[in-house]
């Protein structure tokens, strides 16, 4: 491809759209994820009783592993957010962009 495609595609309101869209939604995910694990480590930190405490009297289980497997589940919850939203939104954008370039 030559330049001109590449300027024409650059300055096509839809794509400039596309990507502040794509690159504010990405920074809002990575923040939510950020302060999940800042919280996480803080928890680590301040309060070990909290992670160390079992969830039953019974139980050899503690506080940690669930909020840990939590913690790893939420990563993919957003993760997966993400794609659906990358398959969905995204695309259709992309589409257009791609539509009114070659016309």
């Amino acid at each position: 491809m030559n330049d001109s495609i590449y300027q024409t595609i650059q300055n096509n309101p839809r794509f400039k759209e596309l990507v502040a869209k794509r690159e504010r939604f990405a920074w809002i995910l990575s923040a939510i994820m950020l302060g999940i694990y800042a919280c996480f480590i803080l928890l680590i930190a301040y309060g070990p009783h909290i992670l160390g405490a079992k969830l039953s009297p019974a139980s050899t289980i503690t506080w940690g592993m669930p909020i840990g497997v939590g913690l790893i589940i939420t990563a993919f919850i957003l993760t997966g957010v993400y794609v659906r939203r990358a398959n969905g939104e995204f695309d259709d954008l992309n589409n257009a962009v791609l539509k009114e370039i070659q016309q």
